[in-house]
């Protein structure tokens, strides 16, 4: 196991820069998952540390090692793709111990390496199969455990649930979770999926335009987000944004301040009650309704044609085109400036 240290960490393609600076240190044993939106550089910061992208400016270190100029091969990380990347002519265990063969292990110690992965992941009764006769979920735990066996300081893992149907995705974040709580290892993950980032991670690094915006566990990001970004970014549905001309007449009392024309309001949608007209922050026109049995999620439309989400236990008992009002659970309300979207306390 290891800890990272990136400092300053730029890359550019020629004249046009991607990552500008960044700054992060990861600790030993840590589950640190890179989220933001497509684009925003948490794919080459990955491929970067694994020694896949030249680093243009700045430092890698792993452990006390720099690693800039150190082979990936060569770095004590193993990284588990988007793609399987499994050869179709050779059977599961050869797949797992292609590596260790290239690398002139004893045949005995990859044997042991081999039956220990398969046995953490369940998959000791397919490693004669060849990839084509496995599901989706068990050729990404083959391509997992071709991982394991290198016995890596560092895991790292690029979208590895993408092209898995959804109840593949959640049984496969499971073992995921299951496989760092066994190995303690570092394992840095990178998702476009703000939910994998809040089930897995102890850490939460959120990337946008080739800069670190905030880091922090996912309670921390989600109760206390540092800007409007983090904040819609971090929750499902997003957090709804008003602004003074959206709020209802008395709204502004209601939630402890004045809101002047260079403020924000942030609410979940889950910290939105329904109540009656007069003791309301906001009010909306039912436009549609999810129910989703445990609970509904209601879009509206305020008068200031605003789109927001109120997260309900049960769906409301009037009819579409309807006027609900709403207030916000214990002052549980979040303000950011207007212009540049930092928060304000």
């Amino acid at each position: 196991m290891a800890s990272l240290t990136l400092r300053n960490v730029q890359k550019r393609y020629g004249d046009v820069q991607v990552m500008h600076g960044v700054d992060l240190d990861i600790v030993d044993g840590e589950f640190v998952v890179f989220v933001g939106p497509s684009g925003c550089g948490k794919s080459t910061l990955l491929r970067m540390i694994a020694g896949l992208e030249e680093i243009s400016g700045g430092t890698v270190a792993i452990g006390d090692t720099e690693v800039n100029e150190v082979a990936a091969s060569k770095r004590g990380v193993a990284m588990v793709f988007q793609t399987y990347a499994l050869y179709p002519h050779m059977t599961v265990y050869k797949n797992m111990a292609f590596g260790l063969k290239q690398a002139k292990t004893d045949p005995a110690e990859i044997k042991r390496r081999v039956s220990a992965a398969a046995e953490i992941l369940q998959i000791t009764d397919y490693l004669d199969r060849s990839p084509r006769n496995l599901s989706g979920g068990q050729r990404q735990r083959v391509a997992i455990g071709r991982a394991i066996v290198r016995d890596p300081e560092v895991f790292l893992f690029d979208e590895p649930l993408s092209n898995l149907d959804a109840a593949l995705r959640v049984q496969t974040r499971l073992e995921i979770a299951r496989l760092h709580e066994r190995l303690q290892t570092t394992m840095i993950y990178v998702t476009h999926d703000q939910v994998e980032a809040m089930t897995l991670a102890d850490k939460i690094v959120v990337l946008r335009d080739g800069r670190i915006e905030q880091v922090g566990s996912p309670m921390e990001l989600y109760e206390l987000p540092q800007n409007a970004f983090v904040a819609q970014f971090i929750g499902s549905p997003k957090m709804n944004f008003f602004t003074a001309g959206d709020l209802n007449a008395g709204g502004e009392k209601l939630l402890g301040r004045e809101i002047t024309a260079d403020l924000q309001v942030g609410i979940r949608p889950e910290h939105l009650e329904v109540v009656e007209s007069g003791e309301a922050v906001i009010e909306g026109t039912l436009e549609l309704v999810e129910n989703l049995g445990e609970y509904a999620l209601v879009h509206l439309m305020t008068p200031s044609k605003v789109e927001f989400i109120a997260k309900t236990e049960k769906p409301p008992s009037v009819p579409k085109g309807s006027t609900i009002s709403f207030n916000v659970k214990a002052d549980l309300a979040h303000f950011f400036d207007v212009e540049s979207g930092a928060r304000v306390d």
